[in-house]
């Protein structure tokens, strides 16, 4: 693994019929360290989705570069969306299956099932699953091509508050043992100090960085919520402009 880094220096939408241009994202650069644990946060429409596409080679219409290494070439992508984008006549095993290669090893499946604590359903079709669970299948189905850099876009929006928890507790367990840059995407500021080494704020369009702030918690008391929400509240204090970001 190595460092990725992500400069673009433009990205406009173009005019539409008496519409002015759209700027979504001007003079962004950012590095990504290796098994860095990043999360972006910024107000809604400022463009995370945007940039997170952007970087996944679906959407290459921007001024820019993205390096691995010093290199030019494309970063194989784990990307887990809002929506789990499970197949319903598949089951789960054969929708984790679909983004391996005919020589992959796929024992790989059975491990990160039985992390995520789903290997008792790999032959549930999707219909039987609650949301929760469907997340967490998008997780393992990401993670099992092992990619260079997971992209994750606020994948646990709308699960309730005890699910969000436990599927946020089982991904970082994941982490742990199988270590990727990640690259997360949240609202919730609570979430991204709990999971993140470094949080990226975003302004609004056109969207740029207003800061990067490391995450001093240690990750065996980052299940303290008291310590989690005292962080919070400093961040608040030392930077008050953050409340419009979220």
């Amino acid at each position: 693994m190595t460092d990725i880094l992500i400069d673009i220096k433009h990205k406009t939408y173009p005019a539409k019929g008496s519409a002015q241009a759209h700027i979504a994202i001007k003079e962004l650069k950012l590095l990504l360290k290796s098994h860095e644990f990043v999360c972006l946060i910024g107000p809604s429409g400022c463009g995370k989705t945007t940039l997170l596409n952007s970087i996944a080679a679906l959407d290459n219409d921007f001024d820019g570069e993205i390096l691995v290494g010093q290199q030019h070439v494309s970063p194989k992508i784990g990307y887990v969306f809002q929506n789990p984008r499970l197949l319903p006549w598949r089951t789960v095993r054969e929708n984790i299956e679909l983004v391996l290669n005919k020589n992959d090893d796929r024992q790989i499946i059975e491990t990160l099932l039985e992390t995520m604590q789903l290997k008792h359903l790999q032959q549930v079709y999707p219909e039987h699953l609650s949301l929760g669970m469907s997340r967490r299948i998008s997780i393992i189905r990401a993670f099992a091509i092992n990619p260079d850099v997971l992209l994750m876009d606020e994948p646990f929006v709308s699960l309730d508050a005890p699910s969000a928890r436990q599927v946020r507790q089982l991904l970082l367990t994941l982490w742990q043992q199988r270590p990727h840059t990640i690259l997360f995407v949240t609202h919730d500021l609570r979430e991204a100090i709990t999971l993140a080494d470094k949080l990226v704020f975003l302004s609004s369009p056109p969207m740029k960085i207003v800061s990067e702030i490391n995450v001093p918690i240690a990750r065996d008391k980052r299940d303290d919520e008291s310590i989690i929400e005292a962080f919070r509240q400093q961040l608040i204090t030392d930077y008050p402009d953050i409340k419009t970001l979220l």
